[in-house]
């Protein structure tokens, strides 16, 4: 009982953190939900930065301040949420050089909106560490669990409630912390129950969050007679469902259809996510498909008439319907993404299931496992809109994916892949080098024959032929494209000098040199290079942009820019693809989280006494070692999860939340046991060391062949081996920070550990992010490993600390 009051707090801070990143994503893009963990984490640094500067006075007042802070929290909760809400931040404008200043203002209201919450809410925590310093691996542990149940509560919660309803629905817990208040609990009661009622009736009565008119959903459904035909909410994400006469098939139609023959793309439903489009919806059963054959997907189907299709991504039923107008045999269709599956399986709204067909199975499975399971296959298609419609989708355009299906072709067999050059071209080239990548681990012989690259103006497709093409396929895709409009980039033995004459659709190169998009007229940046890219050679975009292979190592398609270019980008933000902008954030963050972990080491210097008050001999080094390298450690290790889970379970969503909150109760396990072995810290810290050594070892040699060998399995069962995969290292990571904080608790370094570890939680999301993108997932478990070495080896005890577990109040606290 006297730690429900942290369980409850730590549960409610997480999840408004979670209910904010949910904001971010709905009301502006979630990039930007980079900064909910930034002011959390910084808030949690200040709040041990404030204890240790003032720790003998607050102390002295612990039983008044832990018995008023649910009040404040609640009512902090409910003002920062509304200041959000009415933050006129525009993400648009902060890309254009000439109005991003009022922008940046923007962002620090933001932070001057969030802050106080999260600032009092770490000023709980760390005061409860204070004042229970002789139980610091249980109050570790009900933190820690608190916040794991937090995670799994708000989660829950998305399936019930709009995303701008989750915080008034999370204030509960908040006012209840004061019923478990030791001291002044009917006052405390009093004073956090009217506090709820009036935060509750603000975010009733007060400003209301709604989707931000830059969204792509914004201007359909304010079009004359839109309507809502449906809402689903989920982890996932927001769905709505709408008809507009704007909603049509998306895709990409030949110039030319009019003049032979085909009609046009018909009318549909448009489905969002969080406000951005991810398909079109058929609007009865038998949606037409007379557009079929003059789409820029088509041409593979002329190639190997009557075949066997796995259909990666179904695009809410068109894409199945197109495949069999073009003639397929039998289809296999995948759709990971769970509403458009359900969509398309039982039908959303007034959006019916797509009609039963023996010739056609729709099923759940990732690409790879479908591929190793269902085939072989004739083609292996993936629809133009499966990338961007989840997340988790990535993991079907790697090295290792595009491996598994040229193994799992028949012979002549064919993939085709597309891609979109409507931002930046280089985007061809990109998964071009992918593809090279993957002839190459299939031991293919001579990659250039290998290959067809076609295109309109907005879109490319890259066939791969498990075969070399013949002279017979090249002519049928000459002539296809040629009847449509269409134009080739490359095949072997293409002559683009020579094809520059009947060009259709100029691609000029984007220059982010001078921010200029130059054309002639007859441009083709692909061709331009896709033997450089196809032989392995450097090639103008490759100094420019990074083109290296998406792998499973390094699962992000969209990470084109080369960050050490920063002055260049920032020149030229305003033609980013708003895909790219996450990383910009993420360096932003960054460097904001480096000041701020600057400022909090400095603190001692600040004021000395903090320094003066450290247990006898341990001195400053090895806390300043300790306690960060926990920090970055432990974020490393859960980021490193949550990617790996994302690619198992195909669902960035069951990802996400599986290893979020069962490492965070696992390691609430782990700290109970570190009550256990006080006597022998250090070597407990040692032996949490060799369990994620151990851990990360058979994680790098056992790990991507046993997910690829248990793809296929149901979907529970592989959750389920999520959580055993977790457990082990979670309840070690558990040990390290409890068993430090246990040996720092004298004086003011217990509240300044504290405010370390928030520091550089700042910190760790936003490197380990950067680590990922440029040197792959197995270098940020690597540096996870380095860092709790590091921790190991400067554990803050001295020889007669290692022998004795008795410690001294931090602080005179109340009675």
């Amino acid at each position: 009982m006297k730690l429900l009051p942290l369980f409850l707090v730590s549960l409610a801070a997480v999840g408004i953190e979670t209910a904010l990143t949910r904001y971010f994503a709905v009301a502006n893009w979630s990039d930007y939900g980079y900064w909910v963990i930034s002011i959390v984490m910084v808030g949690f640094a200040f709040s041990g930065v404030t204890l240790a500067l003032a720790g003998e006075a607050l102390a002295r007042r612990s039983d008044i301040l832990l018995a008023s802070l649910p009040t404040l929290l609640t009512l902090s909760a409910a003002l920062g949420y509304s200041f959000t809400i009415l933050n006129p931040f525009n993400p648009l404008q902060l890309q254009n050089q000439a109005t991003y200043l009022p922008q940046l203002g923007n962002i620090a209201l933001y932070y001057a909106a969030l802050l106080p919450f999260f600032f009092l809410a770490g000023l709980f925590i760390s005061l409860t560490f204070v004042v229970n310093y002789q139980n610091i691996g249980r109050v570790y542990a009900a933190d820690l669990t608190g916040a794991g149940l937090g995670s799994i509560i708000v989660l829950g919660l998305m399936y019930l409630l709009s995303p701008f309803d989750l915080i008034p629905a999370l204030l509960p817990a908040l006012a209840m912390a004061a019923a478990f208040t030791t001291k002044f609990r009917k006052r405390a009661v009093l004073a956090a129950s009217f506090a709820l009622i009036l935060a509750e009736a603000l975010l009733l009565l007060g400003p209301q969050a709604v989707v931000s008119q830059y969204k792509p959903i914004y201007p359909p459904l304010h079009t004359p007679n839109a309507k809502i035909l449906a809402e689903l909410r989920s982890p996932h994400g927001d769905y709505l469902l709408l008809d507009d006469f704007t909603e049509r098939v998306n895709t990409d139609i030949s110039n030319d259809s009019g003049m032979l023959g085909y009609t046009d793309p018909p009318r549909s439903l448009g489905l969002y996510r969080d406000g951005i489009r991810i398909a079109s919806l058929p609007r009865n059963a038998t949606p037409s498909t007379g557009y079929a054959k003059g789409a820029l997907d088509a041409l593979p189907y002329t190639l190997r008439p009557s075949a066997d299709i796995l259909l990666i991504g179904a695009s809410g039923g068109f894409r199945i319907a197109e495949t069999l107008a073009l003639g397929a045999n039998r289809i296999t269709a995948l759709e990971p993404e769970p509403a458009l599956y359900s969509a398309i399986t039982t039908g959303l709204g007034t959006s019916p299931p797509f009609a039963s067909n023996q010739a056609v199975t729709i099923s759940r499975l990732s690409p790879v496992a479908a591929a190793q399971t269902t085939g072989p296959y004739d083609i292996i298609d993936l629809s133009a809109d499966f990338l961007d419609s989840s997340p988790a989708n990535v993991n079907a355009i790697t090295v290792q994916a595009f491996s598994t299906y040229l193994r799992d072709l028949k012979p002549g067999g064919i993939i085709s892949i597309p891609v979109s050059i409507q931002d930046l071209p280089v985007y061809a080239l990109r998964m071009l080098a992918t593809v090279r990548a993957a002839l190459a681990a299939t031991n293919t012989p001579d990659p250039l024959a290998h290959v067809i690259i076609y295109r309109s103006a907005w879109n490319a497709r890259i066939l791969v032929s498990r075969d070399a093409f013949t002279q017979g396929d090249i002519k049928t895709a000459a002539k296809w494209t040629d009847d449509r409009s269409f134009d080739i980039s490359y095949y072997q033995g293409f002559n683009f000098t020579a094809a520059r004459n009947n060009l259709y659709n100029d691609l000029p190169a984007v220059s982010f040199d001078d921010g200029t998009v130059t054309s002639t007229g007859a441009d083709d940046s692909i061709a331009d290079e896709a033997v450089q890219i196809l032989q392995g050679q450097p090639s103008v975009s490759s100094q420019a942009f990074n083109l290296a292979p998406v792998t499973s190592d390094r699962p992000s398609f969209y990470s084109v820019l080369r960050l050490a270019n920063l002055s260049v980008l920032l020149a030229r933000l305003q033609i980013l693809p708003q895909s790219e902008i996450g990383a910009l954030v993420n360096l932003a963050v960054l460097a904001q989280a480096i000041i701020i972990a600057a400022f909090v080491l400095l603190v001692p210097l600040i004021a000395p006494r903090i320094a003066q008050s450290e247990p006898s001999g341990i001195g400053l080094i090895r806390p300043i070692i300790y306690f960060p390298a926990l920090a970055l450690g432990f974020l490393f290790i859960e980021i490193f999860g949550i990617e790996k889970a994302s690619a198992f379970l195909n669902d960035r969503a069951a990802g996400f939340a599986l290893v979020l909150s069962f490492m965070l109760m696992f390691s609430g396990l782990g700290s109970l046991i570190s009550t256990r072995l006080e006597a022998i810290a250090q070597r407990g810290v040692w032996l949490a060391c060799g369990i994620l050594s151990i851990w990360a070892g058979l994680a790098l040699l056992f790990l991507p062949s046993g997910m690829l060998a248990a793809s296929a399995w149901p979907f529970l069962l592989r959750a389920i081996l999520v959580i055993i995969a977790i457990a082990p290292v979670s309840i070690a990571l558990g040990l390290p920070f409890p068993l430090g904080l246990e040996k720092v608790s004298g004086g003011s370094f217990l509240p300044w550990a504290w405010g370390l570890n928030g520091a550089f939680s700042v910190v760790a999301t936003p490197l380990a992010n950067l680590i990922a993108r440029n040197f792959g997932l197995h270098a940020v478990l690597a540096a996870a490993i380095l860092l709790y070495i590091a921790a190991a080896a400067s554990f803050p005890a001295t020889r007669r600390q290692l022998n004795c577990s008795t410690t001294q109040p931090a602080y005179p606290v109340a009675d």
